[in-house]
């Protein structure tokens, strides 16, 4: 049973109460009792009519309801978007003025403070050399290590500036470069194979005696490196 049926079956009885319970005992005409019906029935009507109303009301504000809740979780997606949008902005403004800043940075086990420009000035001296371009990279890393003898990228610039020189057989420059970095830097890991290049440049220059010294003190400190294993071979066959 709809709840329009319930109503109109309530409200009927409730009016035959009404109109019973103020005179039970009056007998009633056929049209008094006909028009009394009919009067009842407006009014079940009426009611009906203004339940439907209420109930497309409620219809109505269902729909807005949605309606709302749709345009709300839509606003929350695009505070969402803007959110992470704004975050990745400002993260990249951030990376971006960080080129502009010096940063403190470790560099093989060397802390210091780079300055702007420092890092990839090292770089392009160093893509200089893998590309075989020796002049340039000579030139690079002289000029870096004159601006920047503060740099955590120091002990690298002399290690690579020592091996270019002495790919361009500028033995006495090899030696002096890499002499550098073997004191200034004497734990640092890259003086294995400096020590490597540094009796070659020797050997180079017919220093075998102390090119020979210097290949037996890296066999000596470092056994298990790579350079000394072939500094085995190059002792072995000073004359």
């Amino acid at each position: 049973m709809t709840a329009i049926s319930r109503f109109t079956r309530t409200a009927l009885t409730i009016a035959l109460g009404a109109l019973l319970s103020s005179n039970a005992w009056a007998i009633f005409s056929d049209d008094e009792a006909r028009k009394a019906i009919l009067e009842m029935r407006k009014s079940v009507q009426a009611s009906q009519g203004a339940i439907l109303d209420l109930q497309n009301q409620i219809e109505k504000l269902r729909t807005e309801n949605a309606q709302l809740r749709g345009q709300i979780e839509t606003l929350q997606k695009q505070t969402e978007d803007l959110t992470k949008n704004q975050k990745t902005y400002y993260q990249d403004l951030d990376n971006r003025l960080t080129r502009f800043e010096p940063q403190t940075v470790e560099v093989e086990g060397v802390t210091g403070v780079v300055q702007p420009g420092e890092r990839s000035a090292y770089e392009e001296a160093l893509n200089a050399f893998q590309n075989n371009q020796l002049k340039k990279a000579d030139t690079d890393l002289n000029a870096f290590i004159r601006k920047y003898p503060s740099s955590p990228y120091l002990p690298l610039a002399l290690f690579w500036s020592g091996n270019t020189k002495y790919a361009l057989k500028d033995y006495n420059g090899s030696i002096n470069q890499l002499q550098t970095l073997i004191t200034r830097f004497p734990g640092h890991q890259r003086v294995p194979p400096a020590m490597l290049t540094l009796g070659n440049a020797n050997l180079e220059s017919g220093k075998k005696a102390v090119a020979k010294k210097v290949l037996s003190d890296l066999i000596a400190k470092y056994p298990d490196s790579e350079a000394a294993k072939e500094a085995k071979s190059i002792v072995a066959n000073i004359k």
